[in-house]
C-alpha cells in the first residue's frame, strides 16, 4: 500500500491558495510536488519547495504526480481533467463539477475508463453547521421536517474584476453558490421531486447573476435555497422547522476565515463562533428554547478521504454519482428559469438520507 502520495495543483488563485493547498499540506499521506502557474515568483514565495510548471500540460506529463487538483475557472474544468486522467492520473476538482451535465457524464466514462479516482471538492458537507443540522436530522429531534431554508449570503456591492463575474459559461452566483447549497440539500434529503428557480441580477455594472431562490419540493416538505451579494444586515444560515420544533442557525463556518488568515488546522481547527437556537414542543404550554451547541466543522476530512480512497480503504467522500446530481439540479434550475415554472426531476422527491424527514 502506497504511503505518500504526491500532489500537483493547476492554477494558483484565490481557491489554490485559500482552500488546497493548505489543506492537502495538512493532510497525512499527501506531498505537494507542483503547482501549474505563470507567476514562478509568487508560488516560489509562498511554497519554496514545490516546483513551479508553467503549462498544465507539464504537469500532467511528470510521472512523479499521482493525483492532480484542479481549482481553475468553472469552463475550464473539463478539457483540464480529461487531459489529466488521460495522462494516468487521479482527479480532484473544485465544484462545480462541470459547466454542463453531459460534460460530467463524459468525465465519469474517462475516469472509469482509465480506472482512476475523480472525485469534485464539496467542501461545506463538512461546514460546522450543515454537521450540527444532520445531526439533529438523524437523530429526530426535529420530528418529521415539513420547511427549510438554507442561505448563503454576502454583501459586495461593487462588481469586481473577476471570472466568477463575469459573462462566460460558469459565471454568476447560481454557478458559485449553487453547487454548495444544492449538495448540502442532497446530501440531507435526496433528489428533490421538482425544482423552481429565479435569478436576479442587482447590483449596478453587474454581468450576471448575483442573486437566486430556490425552491426544491419533496413530497410534504419544501426546501428554499438563497443567495445574494447584497445582503448587509446577517441572515440565518439554517432555518428548519419540523412537527417537533425548530432549529435556527445564524453565522457562516469559520474555516474559510480562518483559511484566509493564514492559520492551518489545529486541535481547535472549525470551532464554530455561533451555535444555534433549538425550539421544541416539549411537554408543557410553553416551547422548550435553548441554545444548541455546533459541531466544530472539518475540511480537512475531504483530503483524508482521497487519501483512504487512494489507497483502496473507502468510496471517495464526494463520488462521482452525488457530483453529477448537483449538475442536474443546477441545469434542472435554469430549465426552470428560463421557462418560468418548476421543472420536474425523474425518480425524485421520495428518497429519504435521514429517517427524522421521511414521507408522512
Amino acid at each position: 500500500m502506497k504511503e505518500v502520495f504526491t500532489v500537483g495543483v493547476v492554477g494558483y488563485g484565490f481557491a489554490s491558495q485559500t482552500f488546497h493547498v493548505p489543506l492537502i499540506q495538512a493532510t497525512e499521506g499527501f506531498e505537494l510536488r507542483a503547482v501549474v502557474s505563470s507567476d514562478m515568483s509568487k508560488v516560489q514565495t509562498d511554497l519554496p519547495d514545490v516546483d513551479v510548471e508553467r503549462k498544465a500540460q507539464a504537469l500532467f506529463a511528470r510521472q512523479d504526480i499521482d493525483l492532480v487538483v484542479i481549482p481553475t475557472p468553472n469552463d475550464t474544468h473539463f478539457p483540464l481533467a480529461k487531459a489529466a486522467l488521460t495522462a494516468g492520473k487521479h482527479v480532484v476538482l473544485d465544484k462545480p463539477f462541470t459547466v454542463t451535465a453531459s460534460e460530467a457524464r463524459m468525465l465519469k466514462h474517462h475516469a472509469d475508463d482509465a480506472e482512476r479516482l475523480l472525485s469534485v471538492f464539496h467542501n461545506r458537507r463538512w461546514d460546522s453547521d450543515f454537521l450540527t443540522l444532520r445531526e439533529l436530522l438523524e437523530d429526530g429531534s426535529l420530528g418529521r421536517v415539513v420547511n427549510v431554508e438554507s442561505r448563503f449570503d454576502r454583501f459586495r456591492p461593487e462588481v469586481r474584476d473577476r471570472w466568477r463575474e463575469q459573462a462566460k459559461p460558469g459565471g454568476g452566483i447560481w454557478y458559485d453558490l449553487g453547487p454548495h447549497l444544492l449538495d448540502q440539500a442532497r446530501e440531507l434529503f435526496g433528489m428533490p421531486r421538482s425544482i423552481l428557480l429565479d435569478l436576479g441580477t442587482r447590483r449596478d455594472n453587474a454581468q450576471v447573476d448575483d442573486d437566486f431562490l430556490a425552491l426544491l419540493d419533496y413530497d410534504g416538505m419544501r426546501v428554499s435555497l438563497q443567495a445574494s451579494a447584497l445582503v448587509a444586515e446577517p441572515t440565518p444560515r439554517f432555518a428548519v422547522h419540523g412537527t417537533q420544533g425548530s432549529y435556527v442557525k445564524y453565522g457562516l463556518d469559520s474555516q474559510e476565515a480562518r483559511l484566509k488568515a493564514g492559520e492551518m488546522p489545529s486541535p481547535q481547527w472549525g470551532v464554530d463562533d455561533y451555535d444555534g437556537t433549538l425550539t421544541l414542543s416539549g411537554q408543557g404550554a410553553e416551547p422548550e428554547v435553548r441554545t444548541h451547541p455546533t459541531l466544530p466543522g472539518d475540511y480537512l476530512a475531504y483530503y483524508q478521504g482521497i487519501v483512504a480512497a487512494l489507497r483502496g480503504q473507502a468510496e471517495p467522500p464526494v463520488t462521482v454519482d452525488e457530483a453529477m446530481e448537483v449538475m442536474v439540479l443546477i441545469e434542472a434550475g435554469l430549465d426552470s428559469y428560463r421557462q418560468g415554472r418548476w421543472v420536474r426531476l425523474k425518480e425524485g422527491g421520495t428518497h429519504r438520507r435521514t429517517g427524522s424527514v421521511s414521507k408522512g
